[in-house]
């Protein structure tokens, strides 16, 4: 079985790459200063650390040896009664016990004279007014902003583009499927020409109030999330003059040097993953650049006792925090789960550990840690690393943490063996845990929350169908079939909870409880926002098995989002899919452009 080159990525086509641990030039940060009690505080500090050291300082008498960065001899220990060698070592010191003394003399001298100095600086400080202390750090942020300034023009390393493929594979012979398929730009045109006419650089469209309109997601400020998300769709549809549009607007306004809190998961995979897949199928350096730019503004966020991210980061401050819903201030699985393809490719193009180094260790620590039933619960704690509330789910809150295992591995070109070990145990644990079959023969994936399984799936969850049949090739005893027969089980029971509401699109979640199957029961629930989950599934059922069932539904769902979400400022989502006179949400979210219409 052969498998796409190009990948589904949140809307994004990125190439494979064979990485190994890299090993690359280390990446230095840059201290700011700003307030004039931070500046006292780093001398208090350093006059602590001084006296520290020189109270806590070894003695002699009672420690052979005092470390002063000299160098060690490891030798083996040898037993001399057997010949053998014992595992063991013992250090063999160079320098003799007169050296030590003096060099223990020196460094205390030196501890004293730095003590000395810094107590002068302080009192110098502490003379100065109010207004010279000001100046004085005014001047300190300016030379860091030009050295901000300089390392944003420093050109990155050039790195050869992969060979796209499928990027432009021609007109269709049959001229059904032409009509269709110019049906779908057609969509694209009227969400974009709108967003571009009404919403220009606000991050998502109104399209009945025809104004702009964001979340918090996005923070406070205007980042074009639309324009960044959309970039590689309108390339592949062969919108060139509209991606030369957005392009513009990215080397002339993208700016993230903004006071403005953003979620960590979000801007990667709409703006990273956005930038880097637009830079991959044009070649563009203002791409590359520019996803470098923001990724350094997320790095704050790793700065946990974990490693683990926080959920929201300041792109100014760098201050990180998580959502206060989520089981006692806990980081999301999804969340810190789904950076890992778009950090492995900034190493790649910078040269920088850095990023894959983030990454990796937090598949490292996810390694160590017990997991009930073999299954990961969507909340860890990044402040003691322990789980959070024992919820699994492959809909919200899970989802795409499995989905970027996989690709992880396919990624690597296959070599990514660890990555790929745990999607294999992570799948068996939800097959054995979660999967279940409805009284009326529909295989659902319910929710795992503290020992009970509730039998409801959501919209989101829809995607593990494509999952199953991309990760057919390659499963563990030969299980190809197994999955590929379970990936089309998943697609018809989606393609069901679109089949039975008014409007032919699915709601946000569904139910399999008694006589109700597929069906959403709760009116908070019975919404839909374009999502592409079940559109994604029903492409991967049509390209691994080209069975034209798939296709049909995909034009179904086509039609009804034309039919019900489409209005003259753009496209909506609908509040209630069982109503058959649906009521608009008013928002053309990004991902419409980027994932549904892709």
């Amino acid at each position: 079985m052969t498998t796409p080159a190009l990948l589904p990525l949140s809307g994004r086509r990125i190439p494979p790459l064979n990485l190994g641990p890299p090993s690359f030039p280390h990446h230095r940060a840059t201290l700011r200063l700003s307030e004039k009690f931070i500046l006292l505080l780093i001398l208090s500090a350093f006059i602590t650390l001084c006296f520290g050291a020189f109270f806590f300082l070894p003695d002699s008498s009672k420690h052979k040896r005092f470390d002063l960065g000299l160098e060690d001899v490891l030798i083996p220990h040898v037993d001399a009664g057997k010949g053998a060698k014992n595992p063991g070592v013992f250090l063999i010191h160079g320098p003799d016990e007169h050296r030590h003394r003096e060099e223990e003399e020196r460094l205390r001298n030196k501890i004293r004279a730095d003590h000395e100095k810094a107590l002068e600086e302080a009192k110098e400080k502490l003379k100065k007014s109010r207004e010279e202390i000001r100046a004085e750090i005014q001047t300190e942020k300016n030379k860091v902003v030009l050295e901000m300034k300089m390392k944003e023009k420093k050109p990155l390393p050039p790195v050869p583009i992969p060979n796209l493929i499928g990027t432009n594979g021609g007109d269709p012979e049959d001229n059904e499927l032409r009509e269709k398929r110019e049906k779908i730009k057609e969509m694209m045109k009227h969400a974009w020409d709108n967003y571009r006419m009404y919403g220009w650089g606000h991050n998502e469209l109104r399209p009945i109030a025809r104004k702009g309109h964001s979340t918090n997601i996005f923070g406070s400020s205007q980042m074009g999330a639309t324009i960044v998300d959309a970039l590689d769709t309108l390339y592949i549809m062969g919108l060139h003059d509209e991606f030369r549009d957005g392009q513009k607007w990215i080397e002339n306004n993208l700016d993230f040097s903004v006071n403005s809190e953003v979620s960590v998961f979000e801007v990667n995979i709409r703006f990273i993953g956005g930038l880097l897949a637009a830079y991959y199928l044009s070649g563009e350096e203002v791409f590359k650049i520019k996803a470098v730019q923001l990724a350094e503004k997320l790095l704050p966020a790793f700065n946990t006792p974990t490693g683990i991210p926080w959920a929201m980061v300041n792109l100014k401050s760098g201050v990180g925090r998580n959502w206060g819903w989520a089981s006692a201030g806990s980081s999301i699985l999804a969340e810190f789960g789904t950076l890992h393809m778009e950090f492995v490719h900034l190493s790649y193009l910078t040269g920088d550990p850095v990023y894959y180094k983030k990454v990796m260790h937090i598949r490292k620590l996810l390694q160590k840690m017990d997991r009930p039933n073999g299954l990961y619960p969507n909340y860890l704690n990044p402040r003691t690393g322990r789980w959070g509330q024992y919820h699994t789910s492959v809909g919200g809150l899970g989802d795409s943490f499995y989905e970027y295992l996989l690709k992880a591995w396919l990624m690597s070109d296959k070599t990514d063996h660890e990555a790929r070990k745990m999607y294999d145990d992570a799948i068996e644990a939800i097959e054995k845990h979660l999967i279940k079959k409805s009284r009326g023969g529909l295989t659902f994936i319910g929710e795992w929350k503290n020992g009970h399984l509730e039998k409801k799936m959501g919209h989101l969850a829809c995607f593990a169908g494509g999952m199953f049949v991309l990760g057919a090739d390659g499963s563990r005893m030969d299980k190809a079939g197994h999955y590929l027969e379970l990936g089309a089980e998943i697609a018809r029971t989606c393609h069901e909870s679109y089949d039975r509401t008014a409007l032919k699109l699915g709601p946000e979640s569904f139910k399999f409880d008694g006589a109700v199957e597929a069906v959403a029961v709760r009116q908070a629930e019975k919404y839909y926002i374009l999502r592409p989950e079940v559109i994604e599934t029903y492409w991967y059922l049509w390209r691994f098995t080209h069975d034209p069932r798939y296709r049909e539904w995909g034009w179904e769902a086509a039609l009804a989002i034309e039919k019900y979400c489409r209005v003259s400022g753009g496209f909506s989502g609908v509040k209630d899919v069982y109503s058959s006179t649906p009521t608009h949400d008013d928002v053309q979210q990004s991902f419409f452009l980027a994932e549904t219409l892709n």
